[in-house]
């Protein structure tokens, strides 16, 4: 997630979209007429709007085209106009396609290969953005989501924990992030079998139309009963091969992220992989997969559900 920023600050987020294969990537710039400059799909965050969404949003909205988040790469900051700016980004990829309508913001948009952009391109941290994105892997994502507001236990009148759900405002949670995991293309959904993790995200598997799969290794009574089998369950799934979401518990989240840090080759003291996360908040884990299925880390990212 990036650092908080000044009231002054003008907040971006944009994308660099990538086709191709890598060595032979192309890159999407789009034409600003009312600037006549040569830049990379971005735009302001509306007021209250997920950087998230704002980056699928510009890219839509300038482009017409869909797209999937990858790796994160490394925030610009800027003067702009005399004003200071942030603009987050990320690799990209497309996933679908309208045709695109020239207007007053961008009236032309080109898909040209590296040694092009950097001829095209305006500003010089445009073009470092596209060298930096066009010698990453391909990756696939790996989200850690902290389940949403849950009932207080106080408040629970049952006998079994595992059946304690998810308060209203966990709900309103879990419909918000419908959008920000969506935007990462999520094929499967993991949850600890307890309420409040499946009613986390059952939403979201239901918006993607794949099922939630359970997982009782990675509830509080499994990891209580045995902390090596949330281990040995995170190393599993940390070598599978897809864009996935695993739900659990704070008091787990140690555990995994710890596990999954030491799997990929990172250092799990690293501040991105710090436990404490607030109820609905996120790490994305982008993975790079070498010839043999090993993955290795590239890129960490942390999230919450901003209002």
């Amino acid at each position: 997630m990036s650092q908080p920023t000044s009231p002054d600050v003008i907040r971006a987020a944009g994308v660099v979209l990538l086709r191709g294969a890598q060595g032979r990537y192309e890159t999407l710039a789009v034409h600003r007429p009312h600037r006549s400059d040569w830049s990379l799909p971005k735009g302001k965050i509306d007021p209250g709007e997920h950087v998230i969404s704002a980056a699928i949003r510009e890219c839509d909205e300038e482009t017409g085209i869909q797209a999937v988040l990858g790796a994160r790469l490394p925030t610009q900051e800027y003067m702009a106009l005399g004003q200071p700016k942030t603009v987050d980004y990320w690799v990209a990829h497309m996933n679908a396609e309208e045709e695109f309508q020239p207007n007053d913001e961008i009236d032309e948009m080109r898909w040209v290969n590296v040694q092009s952009a950097r001829h095209l391109l305006t500003y010089a941290h445009d073009v470092t953005l596209v060298e930096q994105a066009a010698t990453l892997p391909p990756t696939q994502p790996l989200i850690i989501l902290r389940h949403t507001q849950a009932v207080k236990r106080s408040d629970f009148d049952g006998k079994d924990d595992r059946d304690r759900p998810i308060s209203g405002r966990g709900r309103s949670q879990a419909k918000s992030l419908i959008p920000l995991l969506d935007a990462y293309g999520i094929t499967a959904v993991y949850s600890s079998d307890a309420q409040r993790c499946t009613q986390s995200v059952k939403r979201f598997a239901k918006a993607i139309q794949v099922p939630v799969i359970p997982e009782a290794s990675l509830s509080e009574e499994s990891f209580l009963e045995n902390p090596k089998r949330v281990a040995s369950r995170i190393r599993d799934l940390a070598g599978q091969q897809q864009s996935l979401v695993i739900c659990s518990h704070r008091p787990v989240m140690a555990t995994i992220l710890e596990s999954l840090a030491k799997t990929l080759g990172d250092d799990p003291s690293r501040p991105n992989w710090d436990p404490k996360l607030q109820p609905g908040s996120f790490i994305v884990v982008h993975r790079a997969f070498a010839p043999d299925g090993t993955p290795r880390v590239v890129s960490v990212e942390r999230h919450q559900i901003e209002h």
